[in-house]
């Protein structure tokens, strides 16, 4: 159940996607006796779109998630293993083109590359199932594998963990894969912006992990952007109150200690 509503309700309560209802609910009523009305919601839902796309609020609400977990250390020494969470490749037009389609969260695929040569004797763990909520079987083994080729990166150096579908199950299945032992230092690689909710889950799990945060999407120390387009904006906004609905869903549900896990 609680997979189900994290697709579906997560998913309503977006900003845009509840300002554009409003908005269409206040076209519906100009052809009704609720014509004021109806044109109040138009008017609001249309002026708040704005306000929502070009301010920085959504830059603001991501920065402040990005900047829970600084850049990952190289001179704390080489980690013993490293867990990539999927979510980098694109499934859906990977499978149209036949062809590697890196989307936003890239950076968590290319991370392999670089870890993968700095760290030769680390074990790497990619974790990604079909989170689809319809179970499409859509998932990025086959295209991760012609991405390790190119990277050069020999398939089995690299263990696919494939039964999760969420950030909770990420960190389940891979502690259950790894079995990590007293003293092994992990990196957990994924994007700044969902970092705080996967080390979150990791630590609820009884897997102590050390973040990797890439895929960034802010500037660094908040530092506001205005003059963007209003998609992007709204976009921003979007994702980072997605997150924000996660870690607050997981808090609630007790998959995670805390609300906003921190260094």
């Amino acid at each position: 159940m609680f997979f189900i509503l994290s697709k579906t309700v997560a998913f309503l309560l977006l900003p845009s996607n509840i300002l554009i209802v409003l908005g269409l609910l206040g076209v519906a009523l100009l052809a009704t006796r609720w014509r004021r009305v109806g044109l109040a919601l138009a008017v609001a839902s249309l002026l708040l779109l704005a306000a929502l796309g070009f301010l920085p609020l959504g830059g603001m609400l991501a920065n402040k998630l990005e900047s829970r977990f600084p850049p990952w250390d190289p001179a704390r020494g080489p980690p013993d293993g490293i867990v990539v969470l999927g979510g980098g490749i694109a499934s859906t037009l990977s499978n149209e083109y036949d062809d590697p389609v890196l989307n936003g969260d890239g950076g968590r695929i290319t991370a392999i590359a670089k870890l993968a040569r700095a760290y030769p004797n680390a074990r790497i763990v990619y974790s990604n199932g079909d989170a689809s909520l319809f179970a499409t079987g859509e998932t990025d083994g086959k295209y991760f594998y012609l991405l390790l080729d190119s990277f050069g990166i020999p398939r089995d150096r690299v263990v696919l963990e494939t039964r999760s579908r969420n950030t909770f199950e990420n960190a389940i299945f891979s502690k259950e894969l790894i079995k990590p032992k007293p003293g092994e230092r992990w990196l957990l690689v994924t994007s700044a912006q969902h970092m705080p909710r996967a080390v979150g889950c990791f630590r609820h799990a009884g897997f102590e992990v050390e973040a990797y945060p890439v895929a960034w999407r802010t500037r660094p120390r908040g530092r506001a952007t205005l003059g963007g387009t209003l998609s992007g904006g709204l976009n921003t906004l979007d994702l980072a109150t997605h997150e924000w609905i996660g870690l607050i869903a997981y808090r609630l549900t007790g998959r995670t200690g805390v609300l906003l896990p921190a260094p």
